[in-house]
């Protein structure tokens, strides 16, 4: 893939959302899951609906061993429009604990665009390390980064701090450092409140911010922005 297709294939959450955060290892195998819907779904830094809502949704087998497998999918919207309407993120992975206060999390996540007129499937390996629940340190890496046939690493630090049973405060620091004879490496961040306020919902604000990097990368795409969240979990 050409710089110029770069642009419009931002597309992490994945890992959608759920992949920044290592879980423990369940005591029994079981199906757990997520939908939600959301303002804007921003990957990365970017927007991959145009600054349009998405409806989003995942499925997760845990085996008591703490092997899992799992889907996630949303709608996205790329410009220019390249024919890709939807995503679809299923992974193949560990977790478990490492030690009382700390756990792991690797897997191998497929990217996959359904409907795409140009290839835009592509994959990457992942592991995150949690302490408390409460830090946790992502690395992902890709020898096709964003399908463009050249290597990524993404790197992530982020935290969340509990307020009270139903609120709390969650933040992220990102570098995507891409192959410089693909594109500029770029920068990006959020801050966000969660607020629990009926099991299984939840509500989140977000403020996301990339550098001026990703916004010549993604223009129209990347900057500032608030997403506005709600989720469900079973």
């Amino acid at each position: 893939m050409r710089l110029g297709q770069f642009k419009f294939r931002a597309g992490f959450a994945a890992a959608g959302v759920a992949a920044m955060a290592a879980l423990p290892s369940t005591a029994a195998a079981q199906f757990t899951g997520n939908v939600g819907l959301t303002s804007d779904y921003v990957w990365r830094g970017t927007s991959q609906t145009r600054e349009k809502p998405a409806i989003q949704g995942g499925l997760k087998y845990t085996h008591e061993s703490g092997l899992y497998a799992s889907v996630w999918g949303s709608n996205v919207k790329f410009k220019p429009d390249n024919g890709a309407t939807s995503e679809f993120d299923i992974a193949l992975g560990w977790s478990g604990k490492l030690a009382e206060d700390w756990a792991l999390d690797v897997y191998y996540l497929r990217y996959q665009y359904p409907g795409s007129d140009v290839g835009l499937n592509w994959n990457e390996v992942n592991a995150a390390v949690t302490w408390r629940d409460n830090y946790w340190l992502a690395v992902g890496h890709s020898t096709n980064a964003m399908a463009s046939k050249t290597s990524g690493t993404y790197a992530l630090v982020g935290a969340r701090y509990p307020i009270n049973d139903q609120w709390r405060m969650e933040g992220t620091l990102a570098r995507y450092i891409l192959d410089s004879a693909y594109a500029d490496s770029y920068t990006h961040g959020s801050v966000g409140v969660v607020w629990a306020f009926k099991a299984p919902f939840e509500a989140r604000l977000t403020l996301h911010g990339t550098d001026s990097v990703a916004k010549r990368l993604f223009p129209g795409m990347a900057g500032t922005r608030a997403e506005l969240a709600l989720q469900a979990s079973f």
